[in-house]
């Protein structure tokens, strides 16, 4: 990382979390897209929208990578949240505190709204199978 003013360095890691909320919804907006396209087995759809969403999760990493050179720059080695929160004052803090949290809460939603797509379309792929393999058990004898 450049050298950078430690004021530089903490604005650009406030707008990379703002910025990451604003895409955490867009990514909430295709894992739910992507369910609907799942349901109605829109599989072109299903494509486009993993696309997407492929892109948001690589400017997702790339700018958590950032904060986390950013939080090293502002507090050293092994930084967390919680030591760059103590270094604003307090309305500031509470502030970032608040978008950390919100942020926190959209990647666990995130994650499970994702597992729930993937345990529908894993099921749609055991059907799917089942009906054009037929199913091995359907006729043995008990």
């Amino acid at each position: 990382m450049t050298e950078i003013s430690r004021q530089d360095a903490m604005r650009q890691l406030l707008d990379g979390i703002a910025a990451d909320l604003h895409d955490y919804q867009r990514m909430l907006d295709l894992i739910a897209q992507q369910f609907e396209a799942a349901i109605r087995h829109q599989s072109a759809r299903l494509g486009e929208i993993a696309q997407e969403i492929g892109a948001l999760v690589d400017v997702l990493q790339a700018r958590r990578a950032q904060r986390v050179e950013l939080a090293t720059r502002l507090v050293g080695p092994q930084p967390s949240m919680e030591q760059v929160f103590t270094l604003l004052k307090p309305e500031p803090r509470a502030r970032l505190e608040n978008d950390w949290a919100q942020l926190e809460g959209m990647v666990q939603v995130a994650r499970e709204m994702g597992r729930r797509n993937a345990e529908l379309l894993a099921e749609q792929y055991t059907i799917m199978q089942r009906v054009l393999h037929g199913d091995d058990q359907t006729y043995e004898p008990v």
